[in-house]
């Protein structure tokens, strides 16, 4: 299988603080991968560092190799927002931009690229919509705006707004942890679908939904408070929920710290 994502010996740092340390693992295409693990383990850092957002963070630096097929993220003249073109994120928690449009939401990143007709705009914002399963609730108020909408409304349009500029990954941090029930599974469906078209790497401290959503799952954990996070082990999903190989993994899936 083609690797969409090949992370190497990779180690982040908050200032002089070693956040995670040595991870590699790849990511297959057109899969979705769980990273579970307790709080404060590493799994949301390494998420963002698989676009360079960890360097937006005062302090924030990255050692190792993250490659997306064959170009090298970090590589020297790599342009961050280039990156971040071609792996989209979304956030623990909706973040519409407060004074757009849902329509302006959806287009943003499309008008950042570059210069689009309103009617290729309109057909991107439509199939974008109907991509996050959130055009019929919203396509009699597209001049409204994206704030008014429900919490779960807004994931979805935040999820709209990502793969409207057809990234080649969408990392997830948490996407449901705000969300209602309802919600939470209207998004768990929905990732199930996007994965048809996008590789997902999603952050989740429930376990039910890493079960659910994902093909491979990532352990993280902690050797002690105040030690670096560090993968423990990465296996097809039903493996990990059903026979791990490691004895910290099995004492964490069955609630035995956390």
């Amino acid at each position: 299988m083609a690797k969409r994502i090949d992370v190497s010996g990779l180690t982040a740092y908050y200032g002089s603080h070693k956040a995670i340390e040595d991870i590699s693992m790849t990511v297959e295409p057109r899969s979705v991968t769980a990273f579970i693990g307790p709080s404060g383990c590493g799994k949301s850092t390494f998420l963002r560092t698989l676009n360079r957002m960890h360097e937006v963070t005062p302090g924030g630096r990255v050692e190792g190799k993250v490659m997306l097929d064959s170009e090298d993220l970090y590589g020297t003249g790599i342009d961050p927002v280039d990156v971040r073109r071609e792996v989209g994120m979304v956030f623990q928690r909706p973040n519409p931009f407060p004074t757009m449009s849902i329509f302006d939401n959806v287009a943003a990143g499309l008008r950042l690229n570059g210069k689009y007709k309103k009617s290729e705009l309109n057909d991107v914002v439509e199939k974008s919509l109907k991509g996050a399963n959130l055009w019929n609730e919203v396509k009699d108020r597209l001049n409204k705006p994206g704030s008014g909408l429900s919490g779960g409304q807004q994931q979805r349009l935040c999820i709209a707004r990502a793969i409207a500029v057809e990234p080649k990954v969408l990392l997830m941090d948490e996407p449901c942890s705000a969300l209602d029930p309802i919600s939470t599974l209207a998004i768990e469906d929905l990732i199930g679908e996007l994965k048809e078209r996008f590789t997902i790497v999603i952050v989740t401290h429930n376990m039910q939904q890493a079960a659910r959503v994902s093909d491979r799952t990532a352990f993280f954990n902690l050797a002690a408070v105040g030690q670096p996070g560090r993968l423990i082990e990465i296996d097809d999903t039903e493996r990990i929920f059903s026979n791990p190989s490691v004895q910290a993994t099995e004492d964490y899936i069955s609630g035995r710290f956390g």
